[in-house]
Formats: C-alpha cells, structure tokens, sequence
C-alpha cells in the first residue's frame, strides 16, 4: 500500500505555463490533440491519424476558457465558426508553430480514472422510453 498522497494531474498547470511562456515570447501556440479521447468536441474533418492541431493564440481564437478540467473556445475552421471542447486527458501536447519548442503530455493515473468512467457513461446508452399499446387515438376538445 502506498502512502503517497492523491495528486491532482500536473497537465493543466504545465498546459498553462507553457502557453503563457509562448505568448509571451511571442510564439504561436498550438494543441495536438487525441480526437479518440471521450467529450472531444473538435472539427473532425480537420484530424489526421486520430490527431488534431489548433492554433490557439489569442487572435485565432474567440471565448477561450481554459480549466482544470477542460479548454474550451469558439474559432474558424474553412470559414465557419465552430465550438470547441477539449478535455484536458485528449490534449497530448502543447508546441510553438514557429519553432517546436514546447512539451508532450505523460499519460496520468487520474486521467486513466477519468476516462474509464466517460467510457462506461458512453457504453451505457439511455434506455427507450415505454412504447404505448393499443391503436392511437385523437380527441376533439372543444
């Protein structure tokens, strides 16, 4: 038995660091994402291999909210506005387009957690509601 505490992931707090330090020496920062992972909100038309990048510094993106759990942001993709949902257990890393620089993601122990339970609430479809029985019938209410 471990006597280590829970941790909460590391990702979000890096993912943030390093955005910050792209901004901030002017880079553009860019998401490769899993498209596979559970809650994936993205233009599929856009992946390759099961992969996305996006460009998401400040001028591409509109209503960019980043979490603990999740970014989110609205942006063009072939002219269209689109919504974008990311969890944070799909971004697999984060890089400057101009150069590379940046980081891959390490899976985590919560993230495994995290997406067995989104796959049992997606293996688990809604049962169907009762079907009615007998002959369908209309009344005139006046």
């Amino acid at each position: 038995m471990s006597m280590e505490p829970t941790m909460t992931p590391s990702r979000p707090y890096l993912l943030r660091a390093f955005f910050d330090w792209l901004l901030d020496n002017d880079l553009t920062p860019h998401l490769v994402v899993n498209v596979n992972i559970p809650h994936v909100q993205v233009p599929l038309q856009f992946a390759q291999d099961g992969q996305i990048v996006l460009n998401i510094a400040p001028r591409a993106v509109m209503q960019f909210h980043m979490d603990n759990d999740a970014i989110s942001f609205s942006a063009r993709f072939g002219g269209v506005s689109q919504q974008v949902y990311i969890p944070m257990a799909a971004i697999m890393a984060i890089h400057a387009r101009e150069n590379g620089v940046g980081t891959l993601f390490p899976p985590e122990p919560a993230y495994d957690l995290w997406l067995e339970q989104a796959d049992e609430e997606q293996v688990q479809p809604d049962p169907e509601p009762p079907r009615p029985t007998g002959r369908p019938s209309l009344t005139v209410i006046k």
